[in-house]
């Protein structure tokens, strides 16, 4: 099976993330989608982050209900912070049945070259990159790219964390299951 690996913080998962993921399932060869929701990005800070447990919930409560789409823990048990390369190796070595690939931004894909083991990320897998606006795609790289043009929203996890500070509605933004989960914890208030 043709796997899509959507890795992320997911802090936390909202609309745009679904919809740039079933865009994929209904536009591409890939037939599954898994969330693969990383504790620890090397490139981001890690205060801010909800813990991973509760991210890991908050993704599954959104896609509770898609069978193409799997909430993946496999970096919790991995050395932090995570590496792409890393997860892969581990990945294949435990699931050899299946063909991944990675599914990632514009943005990320302009600083893929600077990932760890790059050039074995790029020589050995697929790369499926969804345009965001202000990152243009140039393949400068030689990666087994495929540009997929997703429909966009301008949200990010960024904003709906802020706005939830303010204790401003977050109302459509993401699922209302996942909204829901928020509130009763109390996510992202402080």
């Amino acid at each position: 099976m043709k796997i899509g690996l959507y890795f992320g913080s997911f802090n936390p998962i909202h609309v745009a993330h679904l919809i740039i993921a079933n865009h994929i399932l209904n536009e591409t060869d890939i037939e599954k989608i898994w969330f693969v929701v990383s504790p620890q990005n090397p490139f981001k800070e890690e205060a801010g982050l909800l813990n991973e447990y509760h991210r890991l919930h908050l993704v599954k409560t959104a896609i509770e209900n898609d069978t193409r789409m799997w909430a993946s823990e496999i970096e919790f048990g991995l050395p932090k912070p995570s590496y792409t390369t890393n997860t892969l190796t581990y990945l294949n070595e435990k699931n050899p049945e299946h063909e991944f690939c990675i599914v990632m931004g514009s943005d990320s894909f302009q600083n893929l070259h600077k990932w760890k083991n790059a050039e074995v990320i790029i020589k050995n897998y697929e790369i499926y990159a969804y345009i965001r606006p202000g990152f243009a795609i140039e393949n400068s790289i030689n990666a087994n790219l495929h540009i997929i043009e997703a429909p966009l929203l301008q949200l990010s996890a960024t904003q709906i964390r802020k706005s939830l500070k303010e204790g401003k509605s977050i109302r459509y933004q993401v699922p209302d299951a996942v909204r829901e989960e928020i509130e009763k914890g109390n996510y992202y208030k402080k």
